[in-house]
């Protein structure tokens, strides 16, 4: 008896013009695959226009697994893994969820077929080299935030009493420079505090001298707080 096997399709919003993955492309490559392999292929079910970095909102992919749940198909096949996801966390749980033992995932392009050993020998490597790949370039991206917050880099959004410009520095970064009407706040702050002044208290400071916020909301205790805890970082240099 021939293996019962959903189709599953996918694109997003940017490869929609690409014909090597449009979704015409990816029906008539599973149609091929399951004639060549004695496949049933039961029905194909689409997600258009949606990202793979995530399962939330992909309802073609939850018919697609509600299948199997029902008892109507025996796996799923997929031109390309990444057409079923692209998130290292997500395919681990389907795998756990769905390909482990009971039901069987094919890609065609990756040659995988799970009812066999092999197939899911190359599930687990791919599986364990994108999770290498996921790890290296968080730690890259961990190492190289961490050196230009040494070198006194601004990182994420400027805080009070600092602004960035429109131009960039010699590296490509825009130009941070002091805002003298939030850095009189920040120094007021600082002065107040010195004094001995509550959180509360200088907000309340703050508010009657009506010292701008960053976002212009109302000066309260917590806003005051974070002030104080998050230094300025050195200014970069202006452009040659």
């Amino acid at each position: 008896m021939a293996t019962r096997v959903i189709g599953y399709v996918r694109v997003s919003s940017k490869e929609q013009a690409d014909e090597g993955v449009s979704l015409a492309a990816q029906r008539a490559k599973l149609r091929a695959y399951a004639t060549a392999m004695d496949l049933d292929l039961v029905g194909i079910e689409e997600d258009a226009g949606l990202s793979a970095k995530t399962l939330a909102g992909r309802v073609g992919l939850e018919r697609a697994l509600a299948q199997l749940d029902a008892g109507a198909a025996d796996g799923i096949l997929v031109a390309k893994l990444d057409r079923l996801t692209r998130s290292v966390r997500d395919l681990g749980d389907l795998v756990e969820r769905y390909f482990a033992s009971r039901w069987s995932l094919l890609s065609v392009s990756d040659s995988i077929d799970t009812r066999t050993a092999a197939g899911r020998l190359v599930l687990n490597v791919l599986t364990s080299v994108a999770q290498w790949e996921r790890e290296a370039t968080a730690e890259r991206t961990r190492d190289a935030l961490a050196h230009l917050k040494a070198e006194g880099v601004l990182i994420g959004g400027a805080p009070l009493g600092l602004r960035r410009t429109g131009e960039v520095d010699r590296e490509g970064r825009r130009v941070v420079v002091e805002d003298p009407s939030e850095m009189a706040a920040v120094m007021r702050i600082r002065e107040l505090r010195t004094a001995g002044r509550s959180l509360r208290e200088i907000a309340r400071v703050l508010r009657s001298e009506q010292h701008p916020t960053k976002r212009g909301g109302s000066w309260v205790a917590a806003t005051v707080g974070r002030v104080l805890a998050r230094g300025h970082a050195r200014l970069a240099p202006a452009p040659a």
